[in-house]
Parts: C-alpha cells; sequence; structure tokens
C-alpha cells in the first residue's frame, strides 16, 4: 500500500531499495511513517532538511565475530552486532538481546523504535541497539561468563558513558550485565556508568529489574483512566512471557486490583484461574531458570498447554504481551476482542503485527503501542545513567515515583500530539508523533550531519 504523501513514499521505497530482506525493520518503519503524514504536511522543512532519510538510516553499525571456549574446550563462534541508531538529543541508549532469532533487520527495528521510546521519555537519550545469536540457555555459568567477556572485548572500544550506553534486553539480566560490565572494567581501567542494569552494589538503580512492567501497568493505569474513566481494579489480564518484563507486569497489576491469569514461555503457556503465584513464578523463572511448564505441577488448579498463542484465547478484560516481536497475530487479535479484551498495551517490542494493530483499532480497543507503553525500562536506565554521574543511589520510593511521572507524561504527550493533529485518543499516532517530532526539529537544529 502507497503513502499518500509523496516525501514518505520517496524514503520509504528507498528503504525497501535497500533493506529488502529486513522484513521486521520494515515493519516498524512503515508503521512509523503511516502515522507521520499529518505532521509531515505541517513542516515542510523536514524534507528540505531530509530527515526522513536520516531518521531511518543508522548513524552508525557494527557487525562482529564473537569468539569463545566452551565447557568442553572447543571453539564456538557467533555473530555480534550494534546499531547506533540516533544521536540528536543524546548519546545512543538502547539494550543488547541474546538470542538465536538476532539478525541485523532486528537489531535495527529494535533501534528504530529506541529512537522514539527514548523521546517519549523526556530524558536526554538517543536511540541504539544491539545484541548476539547467542543463546544462554543451557549453557553453564562459565560459558555465559565468557561468551559475555569475549562479546564485550570487541564491543568497548564503541561504547562509553558520553557516546553509547547498552542494557539488558532478552536472555541479558543481571548476570549478563555483570559479566559485560567487569570486562569492559577491565579492559578500560575505568569505573563509568557506561552499562545500566548493573547490579546495585556496582551503580545499579532499584527498581530498575522492576521498571519495564511496573512502568507498562502505569501507562496502562493512566491511559485507561483518561480515555475510559477506568482502572485495574477486579479485572482480569493475560500476559505474555515470563521475564522480568511479564514478571513484574503480573505483579503490579496485580497489586492494583486486578487478576493476571497467565504466563507463558517458548514452550507453551499456563493458565491460573485464581492469578499467577508470583512466589512460585519467580523461583521457576528467575532462581532455577526452569521451564513456565513446572509451573502447573506446584499449583494445583493451574493447567499447562503447549504452544504460545493459545495465552490470547484466555477471557481477558486487558492484555499485555510481554514476550516477543509479532507474538499476536490477526487471528490471535480477533479472538482477543472476540473474548470482550478492550485494552492491549504492549510491554515486549513491536508484539502486534500490523494486521493484529487493524483489529484493534477497527474495533476500539485501547491500544498502547510498545514504544511508549514499555518504556518504563529505558526511563529508569535513564535515572541510573543520572544516579551514576552524581555518585550516589536514590532510594526506591524516588525511583518509582519518578518512573510513574514519567509514564504518566507519555501518555499525556501521546494525547496532546493525537489532538494537536485531529486524532483524539489515538495513542500510537501520538506516541509516534510525539517522539518523532522532537528528534527530528532536534536534527534540523544541528544541520546536515
Amino acid at each position: 500500500m502507497a503513502f499518500s504523501d509523496p516525501y514518505l513514499e520517496r524514503v520509504y521505497q528507498q528503504a525497501e531499495r535497500r533493506d529488502g530482506g529486513q522484513q521486521e525493520f520494515l515493519q516498524a518503519v512503515r508503521e512509523v511513517f503511516e502515522t507521520l503524514e499529518p505532521v509531515i504536511k505541517a513542516h515542510p522543512e523536514y524534507e528540505a532538511n531530509g530527515i526522513l532519510e536520516r531518521f531511518i538510516e543508522p548513524e552508525r553499525e557494527i557487525k562482529f565475530r564473537v569468539t569463545w571456549v566452551d565447557d568442553n574446550g572447543r571453539t564456538q563462534v557467533n555473530r555480534g552486532y550494534r546499531v547506533e541508531f540516533n544521536s540528536a538529543i543524546g548519546p545512543y541508549k538502547g539494550g543488547l538481546r541474546f538470542h538465536p532469532t538476532v539478525t541485523e533487520s532486528v537489531v535495527k527495528f529494535l533501534g528504530f523504535e529506541q529512537i522514539l521510546k527514548n523521546s517519549l521519555t523526556g530524558l536526554p537519550m538517543g536511540g541504539g541497539k544491539g545484541g548476539s545469536d547467542f543463546d544462554p540457555r543451557g549453557r553453564s555459568d562459565g560459558e555465559v561468563m565468557r561468551f559475555c567477556q569475549a562479546f564485550m572485548t570487541e564491543l568497548q572500544r564503541h561504547i562509553g558513558q558520553f557516546t553509547d550506553v547498552p542494557a539488558g534486553d532478552i536472555n541479558v539480566g543481571a548476570r549478563e550485565v555483570g559479566y559485560l560490565f567487569g570486562q569492559y572494567k577491565r579492559i578500560r581501567n575505568e569505573y563509568t556508568g557506561t552499562l545500566t542494569g548493573k547490579g546495585l552494589e556496582f551503580g545499579g538503580s532499584l527498581i530498575r529489574t522492576e521498571a519495564t512492567g511496573y512502568g507498562l501497568c502505569y501507562y496502562t493505569n493512566d491511559a485507561m483512566k483518561e480515555l475510559r474513566n477506568d482502572s485495574f481494579e477486579g479485572k482480569t489480564v493475560a500476559v505474555s512471557g515470563s521475564g522480568n518484563v511479564a514478571i513484574f507486569a503480573i505483579e503490579k497489576a496485580q497489586q492494583l486490583g486486578a487478576a493476571a491469569v497467565t504466563a507463558s514461555d517458548s514452550d507453551g503457556y499456563v493458565y491460573d484461574p485464581n492469578g499467577i503465584d508470583l512466589d512460585v513464578l519467580k523461583d521457576i523463572k528467575l532462581i532455577e531458570r526452569g521451564r513456565i511448564s513446572e509451573y502447573a505441577q506446584r499449583v494445583p488448579g493451574s493447567e499447562y498447554h503447549e504452544g504460545c498463542s493459545g495465552v490470547w484465547e484466555v477471557k481477558c478484560d486487558i492484555a499485555l504481551p510481554c514476550a516477543t516481536q509479532n507474538e499476536i497475530s490477526e487471528e490471535s487479535a480477533k479472538k482477543l476482542v472476540s473474548n470482550r479484551c478492550t485494552v492491549v498495551c504492549e510491554g515486549a517490542n513491536m508484539p502486534s503485527t500490523p494486521a493484529a494493530i487493524a483489529v484493534y483499532r477497527s474495533n476500539g480497543v485501547l491500544y498502547g503501542p510498545a514504544k511508549a507503553a514499555n518504556a518504563g525500562g529505558v526511563a529508569v536506565s535513564g535515572l541510573e545513567m543520572s544516579q551514576n554521574s552524581l555518585r550516589l543511589q536514590w532510594p526506591s520510593e524516588e525511583v518509582d515515583q519518578r518512573l510513574q511521572d514519567i509514564m504518566r507524561g507519555i501518555v499525556s504527550e501521546s494525547l496532546a500530539a493525537a489532538h494537536e493533529y485531529g486524532h483524539d485518543g489515538d495513542l500510537m499516532l501520538g506516541a509516534n508523533i510525539a517522539g518523532f517530532t522532537k528528534v527530528a526539529n532536534a536534527m534540523v537544529a544541528q544541520g546536515v550531519m
């Protein structure tokens, strides 16, 4: 489908010619471009300054070999990536993902989304992302350490507290960040806040582990209040995933009065009509690094089902996808709607396909896009950077309050931008425009570079 605006159409066709095989990246670009037409028409200076062409082209892409030795003495080779996408409003900021599905396209889509997400937080952070096709599942701590050390040996030459500040993402948690930080410090002989998501003992922030899941619920609650005069109280919530995002989204949703009844991993999902038992889930996933099927073995009355997509067939009022990209298809979205789900807010990055989003929008579902709804993680990463620069640690109550304020501000800015361009209540369009205009104006002000 062509864009009606010739500038948007020309730039998107250019992206297709250059990056035709990068489907995740092109999907992310198209989803943003589809909402930018009113702002492009209102700002002819963006075309004159080539803003869109520059906006979709990373400032720097780094691809490197990661060579390490496993426990059997065998040499292993993985690919490492870092995309430093846009630094118009601050140093590159974005996580590292270790997963077999990591490709250049995936890293570019994540980095592109990160530009807008970081802009929405109101903090001075540009957009970047990175990772590797390394899979830590089933690997020993020693193997994970050696991989992280090999990965950082190359990455360290490209990052720094004023240049590029990575964090965690899928399969990069406290253990991995600790190993990465240790190797950076070892090579550079400096103790700086170059990574976020660090342990509390060496520069980490309170609430960082919980931030994405908590922030998702703060955003959802604020959006429901503004648009529906409603809240989590008494609602049934379906959540996918069982990592930090999902676990702490479940925790906060239940603190806000809802019953979160599902969790999942790559093998299947569990349904607990009494509400997920967080103590059991945390033991399995955060301590034992086990499989979600074990939950049903330990909690009477719960059910385990093979396959991930079935989580969206569970009847719910609110859906919080927190697993991975494109996990909700058009068919799954229709099932949610038929089961009277009225709110979908995204904890994962781009978890809904374009067809699924069309189903939400055509059926009046309150839809919170990932770049807005899951910005809590990078927001507290930004707060961690501030604490590192100040050489202090704020109490958890202060960090949590700042997180709540940031997520409320994202809802407010998105709704204001949507109203300004004649699309009242459209959180997706509002988030894209609010995030984009801040970065675009900074790019115009800084000249062609």
